[in-house]
């Protein structure tokens, strides 16, 4: 076992399935195959033939890799290894292995290996005409189709079949791997009359076939693919990804097409790093299957050149819902008159294909316009609509600051110059969203609740969710902590703010109950009476455990005077007044040409005064109050 192990590098072999980079001191590193990570703990060593995973914490030699990645026992991984190094394995009891005592998925990866000579062969005979007519009309001539083995099935019933029996294939084997298929009188070829193009695994061995009709009286679907087997999970395979696989990792970028003559079309124009689901939806065995290939470094790119058809725009929202879990950013590439890669090429040639899959749309921002165009934008009732359906797919957006970013692109969209209360509401659907399980509102937000220009009332809050690396966020809660520890540093000014001046919902919530508490200079006198009153008025626990919390959590200012509780309360006035100047302007921008002149008037005048407010706040502090 020790030649087989030191003839195939640890390196050269998961180099097979990931990318690896230098981490230093000889190592190597990259995404784990073993289980789902962001960032690279899964480390090689190849001067000692070992890997480690630090997250999952898998470990071992090539042999070990090799069983645990591909499910093999241990003689099939010995044997495949062995195949690699040309190395002849002998068995203790003399002479060379029988070939009925080794591993079923070998066996299984053989029969593919010879259908698809097979096929090949058949490619070049009278019968496959109509065959190699397909191809030419399209643009691959021999060298394409000897390039991506693409092959041809005979029309008849048992061809490979017995071709298989003659090299050794049980009927059993037939029938497992899918090759073949359970007739009336004994096993018959699953493809018959079909162009073929085989398709392998990350290593580059064939596990199945993707076969497209030829004839008018095939009554079978246009594309047949290889059924589910132990080799072959088409939720879990891209076709090409043997040949793209190294462009990939070195252009750290993966075009995702529809077909397998998308994928000979891009590659034959140069964009080596095509590949296709096959027959199944882009979903999350792909997504990882590519992630360890792209690193999720901050240059990755993932272009998708979806149809713009119905069709394509429900796989570019599956593809939206899957795209938090790329680190790499994601784009959509159609083509003009929403011709495939094939067509394009054969249209426009090969530098239009190479055009066509040059970033351009970012995946959500088509995904968004799919949605909001179904909707008049020109009506407040339209705009409206249009957030209700949008905003739940940007909420499920699971980091906060994309979030964020894709909520202002929403309101651009839509045409709410009120971005913060996008932000807002997209926020608050992912807090239900959490607080439910990811099951979302029961209802949904009601279609009779104001939607311009602030979010509802927060009393009902079922789950505080708080971004305290927030500026404004960290002022207020450091505000509503003195109104509850220190009442005196901040009375009487405190009284006089609103609830909507607290942006974050639970602090919101917790102002209000200070308010239905009689305010903070109830607390002048007496402050557990008054901590009592707040935490009574409080309206479910979620809220009553903040309150607790705020009143018991240390400052974190070193001195906590009067000087440090004004800094606190200019910061979320002048917020507030910052706000409120930006709603204004916008509901004029909104407005146009349409605002009556006395209500422009009245509108200017109340940001004249706004801006000399602010101004005085950051010249005059608290006594600007």
């Amino acid at each position: 076992m020790k030649a087989v192990r030191d003839a195939v590098p640890i390196d050269a072999v998961v180099s097979e399935y990931l990318q690896l980079r230098n981490a230093g001191g000889g190592n190597l590193k990259g995404l784990c195959p073993f289980h789902d990570e962001k960032s690279p703990s899964f480390q090689v060593s190849p001067s000692k033939g070992l890997f480690h995973c630090f997250g999952c914490q898998e470990g071992g030699d090539t042999i070990a890799f090799v069983m645990k990645i591909d499910h093999l026992t241990f003689s099939e991984t010995v044997e495949r290894l062995a195949g690699k190094a040309g190395i002849t394995l002998r068995y203790e009891e003399g002479g060379y292995n029988p070939s009925h005592q080794r591993g079923e998925r070998i066996r299984l990866v053989e029969a593919h290996k010879a259908a698809a000579r097979f096929y090949v062969d058949q490619l070049d005979g009278p019968e496959a005409e109509i065959g190699r007519k397909f191809l030419a009309e399209r643009g691959f001539d021999q060298a394409a189709a000897a390039h991506f083995g693409v092959g041809y099935s005979p029309a008849g019933w048992d061809h490979l079949t017995r071709h298989l029996r003659g090299q050794g294939f049980s009927d059993k084997e037939l029938i497992t791997s899918g090759l073949s298929q359970d007739g009336r009188r004994g096993p018959i070829d699953r493809f018959r009359g079909r162009l073929m193009w085989p398709i392998s695994d990350t290593s580059g061995e064939i596990v199945g076939f993707g076969a497209r009709k030829l004839r008018d009286d095939d009554n079978g679907p246009k594309y047949l693919n290889t059924p589910d087997t132990s080799i072959y999970k088409k939720s879990q395979v891209l076709y090409g990804i043997d040949l793209a696989k190294k462009d990939i990792a070195k252009a750290s970028r993966a075009v995702v097409v529809e077909g397998y003559t998308d994928v000979m079309a891009c590659h034959l124009a140069g964009v080596t790093t095509a590949v296709a689901t096959c027959g199944t939806a882009f979903g999350n065995d792909h997504i990882k299957l590519l992630r360890r290939l792209l690193m999720d470094n901050g240059s990755a790119r993932v272009i998708f050149t979806f149809d713009g058809d119905s069709a394509g725009q429900k796989a570019a929202l599956r593809a939206f819902e899957d795209d938090q879990k790329f680190a790499a950013e994601t784009y959509i590439a159609i083509a003009p008159d929403n011709m495939d890669p094939c067509d394009l090429r054969l249209a426009k040639g090969d530098e239009a294909v190479r055009d066509l899959v040059e970033p351009r749309t970012p995946l959500f921002e088509f995904a968004l316009r799919q949605i909001v165009g179904r909707y008049d934008l020109e009506t407040p009732a339209g705009r409206a609509a249009a957030l209700d359906e949008a905003a739940p797919v940007v909420a499920k957006i699971k980091t906060s600051s994309v979030q964020r970013e894709v909520a202002v692109q929403l309101a651009g969209l839509v045409g709410i110059l009120d971005q913060e209360f996008v932000v807002r509401r997209v926020a608050q659907i992912a807090r239900w969203s959490r607080d439910r399980g990811d099951r979302g509102p029961a209802r949904g937000p009601s279609r009779d609740a104001p939607r311009y220009p602030a979010p509802a009332a927060p009393a009902g809050l079922s789950g505080p969710a708080l971004n305290l690396r927030s500026p404004a966020h960290r002022t207020e809660r450091e505000l509503l902590k003195l109104a509850l520890q220190k009442p005196a540093l901040v009375s009487p000014a405190f009284d006089a703010y609103g609830v909507d001046e607290f942006t974050a919902p639970p602090y919101a919530a917790v102002r209000q109950c200070i308010a239905e508490a009689g305010g903070a200079e109830q607390g002048l006198a007496e402050t557990r009476e008054y901590l009592v009153s707040v935490l009574d008025a409080a309206p479910d626990d979620t809220v009553r455990n903040l309150v607790t919390e705020l009143a018991v959590e240390v400052f974190h200012g070193k001195s906590i005077d009067e000087t440090y509780a004004g800094m606190q309360l200019v910061q979320v006035r002048l917020r507030a007044v910052d706000r409120r100047i930006d709603d204004v302007q916008g509901s004029l921008a909104r407005l146009g040409s349409n605002v009556a002149p006395e209500h422009l008037a009245a509108a200017q005048n109340e940001v004249w005064v706004l801006q000399q407010y602010a101004q005085s706040l950051r010249s005059n502090g608290a006594d600007a109050l």
